[in-house]
């Protein structure tokens, strides 16, 4: 008993606290009511049945044990009636909700109901214990329609029903039940609020603590990271994520999406540092201490609700478009923003709840890193293809369109943009085939390529019928491979003795060139026979038309033309000037090469006086008299 009065004596102080603070309620429920006043009767009434049983002992001796019940069942009875009191006191506050935000104050108020109803629930059950052995008693020593039985039976069925109160408050549209759901509603309101979202922290966690301690932890992660995604979503559709829908077939070139990779790469990197990354720190600050993995599995939901999963599968679709040599640069843009966000995409998705982003953004990763060597590594196949096709050179032995491309291709993988990552790319992609990485792959490919082109040049010079027109075709492709690729990261990589050596072929050539060429003019333009003054100088000036017109094929009128300029017919005789034939060499070994090129034209213009002074030197004739 000594318990149960401390018990009382601290309820009837928090009442009376309450109603300090409380308005007392002015309407009660008709049953409610009914149900108080009969306590209050019956609390009544136990106190004159304890009476009127002790004052009949000369009836029965075993009514002195009902008494001993009644008097023992009379304290807990009392209890139940003033703990009634103060959760009527409190059903007003509860069913109005957090007034003016105050979402601590009312989380207390619905934390001293749980406490009253359980209390109450307790003491219901002792008073139940006692009043069923009275009950019982009764029943064995008193008739059933004595008023004794009859008062009990009413008291007992009471004490049942109040027993079963918090039971009853606690299911939907209870009492209890209420309050959880405006804590839910205020729950979904703090965190749909991003504009002051870290200063309600307090306030969700409070939340959340009640929420939990009485089965609803689960509701609140579904409110949370259904709010939080739709708001991640929101923010990402801002970014204007159309592109993510079109299809993309293996017959596609990349060069169609070029503008949606540059997009991709920088929604990738914003969802992740501006969406992603603050949503996880949130779920951090707001679930962790209830577990670990409830944040991480609560992010990983909201990541997949965002959207962010279809960004990654855009990335996917271009890895499966058609292999060019445009996707190896694509395929290396994407890879070093992959790369760039990689401490990023560990540190958000490195749990076992992002298992499945893990996967996804892993298998991006790998078709990535093996498109791009894939397509590096076949560029040699691709040069040997263009010749077994029988592909003819240039016409006019000029450098092949393939020979240029493939060399400013490879001057811009080499370039600061592309070849770290060209080089990270290979390098893993030999790891993950090979083990390990050999050292100085890229530059032994690159030779390859080279090597392979230059077995096309060969193979292509044999195809001219003009011995002369082969040579030149030679010696002008090697030409641009020694002068362009000098002093250029292409050319560096070779090294000085490869340029060397390709600097003696273009000689080679250039004087095989000069000997099935410009070597049969000595003979054309030979003096012999000519008489360079009157009065002679009629029959010479025809012996020279007749040389000239074998001449105009091979195009050289330096000490000559003079003779036929005068004349009525001079572009009969003479289709091209020193100068504009000059000016047609010199374009030959100048291809459109203006990206890459380091003072390319000077290395022309200094090669061309090379060899115009070849030519000279070698069909050096005796100057004409004036």
């Amino acid at each position: 008993m000594e318990g149960t009065e401390g018990n009382i004596e601290k309820l009837l102080a928090a009442r009376e606290s309450l109603r300090a603070t409380l308005e007392e309620s002015k309407s009660f429920s008709s049953k409610i009511e009914e149900t108080r006043l009969g306590l209050q009767k019956i609390n009544g009434n136990l106190s004159l049945l304890s009476s009127e049983l002790c004052s009949t002992y000369s009836r029965k001796s075993t009514l002195y044990a009902v008494g001993a019940h009644v008097d023992r069942a009379f304290g807990p009875v009392s209890a139940v009636l003033r703990i009634y009191d103060s959760v009527h006191g409190l059903e007003k506050s509860i069913m109005a909700g957090p007034s003016g935000g105050d979402v601590v104050g009312y989380i207390g108020l619905v934390k001293q109901l749980e406490e009253a109803m359980r209390f109450l629930s307790d003491n219901c059950g002792l008073a139940v214990e006692w009043m069923e052995d009275v009950a019982k008693l009764l029943d064995e020593n008193v008739g059933t329609d004595d008023h004794y039985i009859v008062k009990v039976k009413r008291l007992l069925r009471i004490l049942k029903e109040l027993k079963a109160l918090e039971t009853r408050a606690r299911l939907n549209g209870g009492l209890l039940s209420d309050s959880f759901d405006k804590l839910e509603l205020e729950f979904r309101h703090l965190v749909k609020d991003n504009g002051s979202f870290s200063h309600q922290v307090p306030e969700l966690h409070a939340i959340i603590e009640r929420l939990k301690a009485n089965d609803r932890m689960e509701n609140c992660i579904t409110i949370y990271s259904d709010i939080r995604s739709s708001n991640a979503r929101a923010a990402l559709q801002r970014l204007n994520l159309s592109y993510l829908e079109i299809e993309i077939s293996e017959s596609d070139s990349v060069q169609k999406f070029e503008d949606h990779i540059v997009q991709w790469g920088n929604h990738v990197e914003f969802a992740l540092k501006n969406v992603l990354h603050a949503e996880y720190d949130l779920c951090k600050s707001i679930l962790e201490k209830h577990g670990a993995d409830v944040p991480l599995s609560c992010f990983a939901r909201i990541t997949a609700q965002s959207g962010f999963l279809a960004i990654l599968e855009f990335g996917d679709k271009i890895t499966k478009a058609k292999k060019d040599a445009i996707k190896l640069l694509k395929l290396l843009d994407m890879f070093q923003v992959l790369d760039k966000l990689r401490v990023d995409f560990n540190k958000l998705f490195g749990s076992k709840a992002c298992l499945k982003i893990q996967n996804q953004t892993r298998d991006l990763v790998k078709r990535v890193v093996n498109g791009a060597s894939e397509i590096f590594m076949e560029l040699r196949l691709q040069v040997e293809l263009q010749r077994h096709n029988m592909i003819p050179p240039p016409s006019d032995a000029s450098v092949p369109r393939l020979v240029t491309f493939v060399t400013n291709y490879c001057i811009m993988l080499l370039e600061d943009d592309y070849k770290p990552v060209l080089s990270q790319v290979l390098s893993i992609h030999q790891i993950w085939n090979r083990g390990k990485s050999p050292d100085g792959f890229l530059r032994k490919e690159l030779q390859r390529i080279v090597e392979a082109m230059e077995i096309n040049l060969e193979t292509w010079s044999k195809t001219f019928d003009d011995p002369a027109l082969s040579c030149f075709f030679l010696m002008n492709n090697y030409t641009f491979l020694c002068h362009f690729l000098q002093e250029t990261v292409f050319g560096d990589l070779m090294g000085d003795n490869w340029l060397r050596e390709h600097q003696q072929k273009m000689e080679t050539y250039a004087e095989l060139y000069l000997k099935e060429s410009w070597g049969k003019l000595s003979g054309i333009l030979s003096e012999e026979g000519l008489i360079l003054f009157s009065p002679g100088r009629s029959t010479t000036q025809e012996l020279v038309k007749k040389r000239l017109r074998e001449f105009n094929d091979m195009f050289f009128l330096h000490n000559y033309g003079y003779l036929v300029e005068n004349g009525s017919s001079p572009g009969k005789y003479v289709r091209y000037t020193v100068w504009s034939l000059e000016g047609m060499l010199k374009s030959l070994f100048q291809p459109n090469m203006t990206r890459f090129s380091r003072s390319n034209s000077s290395k022309s213009t200094h090669l061309m006086g090379k060899l115009r002074n070849a030519v000279s030197n070698q069909f050096r004739v005796a100057p004409i008299p004036t």
